[in-house]
């Protein structure tokens, strides 16, 4: 299936010389996925709302400042590529081009809607990400901003103090809230002090509650079909039974992420951010891992996703990087991550890490072997 026929001319457009503040009132009135950018009348970018959110920049500031590279898609793009194509840019939107000129848009909604019939083969439990980063109810909200830039990720489950599930904040209630409240101040008041004021404020205030959440043996077309219904980005997985203990979350680019998944012979391997590599290939990164799973062959790693992410902060210009690694094998998921200058160092931290963790689990599994070695020799007394 291709997307001559998902595509849609209906989007957004800004003029890079347009100002930030024009960007952030457009996602607080219409909350779409993602602005294209034009310069002169011609394709530029895109910009979104996290990029607003992991900036400090302030709202004069040209939008050409955050423009960032999206993949050009073809109007007659396989529908599995291009769902590669979105999750490798780190992207939810990407235009699409006819005979060399931008013709409309490609998003994330448009595609998990195409192909919702065929999801029912699949359940939560199949493709969530596992172990998610959380907050405790008494944490600011400037640090669910500075946690939700630190590891790249557009929500958070919201936790009490026995770490059961309270509520959940995302992007775009933090940039919803902060706006809101941006528009009271007025200019008789010290403006950075009550922009400081609002990030000292509890994520309780902030949160959205009760949260919306999917089990793990729920079929991905149901989940889906909810996120779509109500317009969700995600939803908290929980056990069976048990709507209140984080087993992790489903965003829908997991669901794009198994969409792409290949049925080649080799590893599928996805990258996110691909852009940013710099002296390491996507075919080094592959070899890598593989080295890993045929150095511990009872573990068969069945999908790698490896997740970039660039700081501000350089060292003789090549900037501080974060790479984090997960692998879906048959023995469960295993992830590494690390920190460092450059991809190609990042990923190398980031593959030690994973390495460690895989001989932990390795271990784990060696000393179960042997408990069940011994309870048979025990029953065969």
């Amino acid at each position: 299936m291709d997307i001559a026929d998902i595509a849609t001319m209906d989007y957004i457009e800004l003029e890079a010389e347009s100002e930030l503040g024009k960007a952030r009132s457009i996602f607080e009135q219409e909350n779409p996925k993602g602005i294209i950018v034009t310069r002169a009348g011609d394709y530029a970018g895109v910009i979104t709302q996290k990029q607003l959110l992991q900036s400090h920049i302030e709202d004069h500031t040209k939008v050409d400042t955050l423009t960032k590279a999206a993949p050009k898609i073809e109007r007659t793009d396989n529908i599995r590529d291009v769902a590669r194509s979105l999750v490798e840019g780190g992207t939810k939107v990407a235009p699409v081009f006819e005979s060399g000129e931008l013709w409309g848009v490609i998003d994330e909604d448009l595609i998990l809607d195409a192909v919702l019939e065929n999801l029912d083969s699949l359940t939560v439990e199949q493709i969530y990400t596992e172990d998610p980063i959380t907050v405790s109810e008494d944490a600011t909200l400037g640090q669910v901003i500075n946690r939700l830039r630190e590891h790249g990720i557009s929500r958070l489950p919201v936790v009490d103090d026995e770490g059961y599930l309270s509520g959940v904040v995302t992007t775009h209630d933090v940039v919803d809230f902060v706006t809101r409240n941006e528009q009271r101040i007025t200019g008789k008041g010290d403006r950075a002090g009550d922009l400081d004021r609002m990030l000292d404020l509890p994520v309780y205030d902030v949160m959205s509650s009760p949260v919306e959440t999917t089990s793990t043996d729920e079929t991905v077309r149901e989940a889906v079909e909810r996120m779509l219904d109500n317009d969700y980005a995600g939803l908290i997985v929980t056990p069976t039974d048990d709507d209140q203990t984080v087993e992790g979350v489903l965003t829908k680019t997991d669901v794009l992420r198994a969409l792409s998944y290949t049925e080649e012979d080799v590893m599928d391997v996805q990258v996110t951010n691909v852009s940013l590599l710099d002296t390491i290939s996507r075919q080094d990164i592959r070899a890598s891992i593989e080295e890993i799973s045929e150095k511990y062959q009872k573990m068969r790693v069945r999908h790698a996703h490896v997740r970039f992410q660039e700081h501000k902060e350089k060292l003789r210009g090549t900037p501080l990087m974060q790479c984090t690694i997960r692998l879906r094998t048959n023995r469960g998921q295993v992830a590494g991550s690390g920190e460092g200058y450059g991809a190609e160092q990042a990923f190398s931290v980031a593959r030690d890490k994973l390495e460690r963790n895989v001989l932990e689990v390795k271990g784990l599994q060696s000393d179960r072997e042997y408990e069940g070695q011994l309870l048979r020799k025990l029953g065969e007394l």
